[in-house]
């Protein structure tokens, strides 16, 4: 994702709470954290026990906005609604028409899934209601030679 980002961006840092082999290691939760905002966007595909921890530091810690990739049930609850989205909404639901695969510990570019998925993306300015949109079909449109080479220039496949 990081590297995708880079080419819209000015300017990503990367991070994941192990040593993956992309970007730094650091605990996105556990890290320092100042009183102001230390990022522009926070754009981040969370441990999805951990996310709701990770939207509101998220929310916390950007200026413009946070965007979180999540399984779409991330949306339902009446917890998470008391605790998170009644004071912060996202702005924009964008929900993947077609399943996006996301495999623990491994790459794999003919997977399939089960599971929806959609992007949260909380913008600073926005204070209307919660907009809903469609991803459409995409995927193999976007994808490129080289999006699931791994570090050491390998892809694990199960």
């Amino acid at each position: 994702m990081a590297k995708t980002l880079a080419e819209y961006f000015g300017q990503v840092r990367s991070s994941d709470v192990h040593p993956y082999g992309f970007g730094e290691v650091l605990d996105f939760l556990n890290g320092e954290d100042s009183a102001s905002q230390s990022y522009d966007w926070v754009i981040t595909n969370p441990p999805f026990r951990l996310a709701e921890e990770f939207a509101r530091r998220a929310i916390r810690q950007s200026s413009i906005g946070s965007a979180m990739l999540v399984r779409t049930n991330f949306i339902e609850g009446v917890g998470r609604f008391n605790r998170l989205f009644r004071e912060k909404p996202p702005a924009i639901v964008a929900q993947f028409v077609e399943r996006v695969p996301i495999l623990r510990g491994r790459v794999d570019p003919l997977a399939s899934t089960a599971k929806g998925y959609c992007w949260l993306v909380w913008h600073s300015d926005c204070r209307d209601q919660t907009r809903l949109v469609w991803i459409p079909p995409c995927r193999r449109a976007l994808e490129r030679e080289g999006d699931y080479d791994l570090p050491g220039g390998s892809f694990a496949s199960a």
